[in-house]
This record gives C-alpha cells, structure tokens and sequence, in this order.
C-alpha cells in the first residue's frame, strides 16, 4: 500500500513539475540569454502594428519641437511618412536590435540587482536617421529637428516589480525541474506495480499540464492587454507578446503532443497483449472406444 501511495505521489509530482520546467527553461535560456532574446524580437521590426507605433512616438516627439506654425499639420503628415518609410529599412532592423538589447539589459540588470523604474526602447538613433534622411532630401525645418532620447515604455515599474522576483527564482531553478521530472516520472513507473497503466495515466498528466500552461498564457495576454494605458498601441503590444512566448507556447506543444503519442502507444500495446494471451478454447476430446468392446460379426456367420 505505501509502495502505491509513494508511486501515484511521484508521477502526480512529475506532471506538475512539467509546466514548471518549461517556465524555468524559457526564463534562464530565452529571456536571460541577450542574443536569444534579441533574436527573438528582432521579427517585430517587420510587424505593421510595431513599426506604427514606431512612427507615431517618433512623430509625436520631433513636431512638437519644430515650431512649424500653420504648416505644421503638413510638416507632422511628412515626417510620420518619412519616419514610417525609414521603419521598412536594415538600419531600422539594426536600430531596433540595438534597442532592444539595451532594454533586455535593463531588464536582466533589475532581475539580477532589484533596480527600480520602467523598462524602455530609446528610439533616439531612429530619430538621428530620419532627420538625416529629411535634411538630405532638403525638407524645410528637417535642420530643428532635435535628436532627443524617446522612449517606448516595455514594462512599467511596477509590472517590473511583480516580474523581477518570479523571473529570478525561474532563472535560478534552471534545468532542475525538468531534470526532476524526468527523475520523478521514472522513480514513480518504477515502483507502479502496473505500469503500462501507470505510463499511460501519468503521459495524459503531463499532456494536461502543458494544456493548463497554454491556457494559462493565453488568459495572460488578454489581461495584460486590456491593462495597458491608453497611449500604448495594443497591437504592437501583443506583438510583442506573442514573440516573447513563442518558444514557451512551441515548447509546451511539443511535449503535449509527444505525452499523448506515449499514453496512444502504452494503451494500444497493452490492448494487444491482453488480445495475445487469450488462450483458444480447448479442443474436443478424442472420442475413443470403450474398453473391452467386441469386433462386430458378420451375419453370414464368419469374421473378415
């Protein structure tokens, strides 16, 4: 009984540390590795909602400064074409990995070092290009242009707050969970007495549990989109989301698809080993004369 009891307690353990290692692995190796994460963002360059919003917060901080008077309505009008046409370039693609390598520092520095305040992209080289491209196609005004440190807020201080703690802990469990559910998993199957059973209840659990990780991903962006302030494109933001969970939602795919492959090969195979040990219903007896029969006679009175 205990030995039971100890087997469900170590496979229930294992499916539960399976969302945990996926968690744990994305943290350390995708978010905390820069060019990982660089290369993970680098994509979002070429989104139609990012390179938006890129041109509107470039936009919004160059014609303020400008003093354009009446043709500023003209001058705004142009600059968002100029900003938005340079968004369509490799400098921009090299502008907007450079960026983000500066905020994923910002991020990791305040994981590793608890440092306050908001998380941001500076879009000041994008801003130094496009006045460099309207000064040479000889706009009016492109020379007032002020090459100023704007921002695109990533995570606000108090998201960062919340996240720093959880991504630590994450980053520091590392590969143990995964390594322990494997661990765990094996030790369980091993004291199951029945284990082709057990292999197939504990492969669904696992499955179950990358489905509640995909939910639960799911369920977080909608939250964290509808909480976003105004002035932040929602597109742009998940976005942004969707890139930064891809590998965990590809991760979390791949092993739900290879445990239900498992608990498929573990029930078909025991069905067909119970339909091989049926054991055929025994023939008929022999039927055999009874002991000390006589030989039948001939009516004509003589034997053949």
């Amino acid at each position: 009984m205990m030995r039971r009891a100890l087997s469900v307690v170590l496979l229930a353990l294992a499916c539960l540390l399976v969302p945990l290692g996926t968690l744990s692995v994305w943290a350390k190796y995708e978010i905390g590795d820069s060019d990982r994460y660089v290369a993970t963002m680098a994509p979002l360059a070429s989104e139609p909602a990012v390179r938006g919003a890129v041109a509107d917060a470039v936009t919004n901080a160059i014609v303020p400064q400008l003093d354009a008077g009446p043709l500023r309505p003209a001058v705004e009008t142009f600059v968002h074409a100029a900003v938005k046409s340079f968004t369509g370039t490799d400098s921009f693609r090299g502008a907007w990995d450079t960026a983000n390598r500066a905020a994923h520092d910002a991020v990791q520095q305040a994981v590793d070092d608890g440092t306050d305040g908001p998380v941001t992209l500076d879009l000041a080289p994008v801003t130094a290009r496009v006045k460099q491209q309207l000064l040479d196609d000889g706009v009016p005004f492109a020379d007032r242009i002020p090459v100023t440190h704007t921002t695109i807020t990533v995570m606000s201080a108090r998201d960062l707050d919340r996240l720093r703690q959880v991504l630590w802990r994450l980053q520091q469990a590392g590969l143990w969970p995964p390594f322990a559910a494997l661990a765990s998993g094996a030790a369980g199957l091993a004291l199951a007495r029945h284990r082709r059973p057990a292999l197939t209840l504990t492969a669904l659990g696992a499955a179950l549990a990358s489905a509640a990780l995909l939910l639960a991903l799911a369920t977080s962006r909608s939250l964290t989109l509808d909480n976003l302030p105004s002035d932040v494109d929602r597109s742009a933001a998940g976005a942004a989301y969707d890139a930064l969970t891809a590998p965990m939602r590809s991760t979390s795919w791949a092993i739900a698809g290879a445990a239900l492959a498992v608990a498929a090969c573990a029930w078909l195979s025991g069905r067909f080993r119970g339909a091989v040990h049926v054991h055929p219903p025994a023939p008929p007896e022999m039927r055999t004369e009874p002991a000390g029969a006589s030989i039948p006679v001939n009516p004509g009175g003589r034997n053949e």
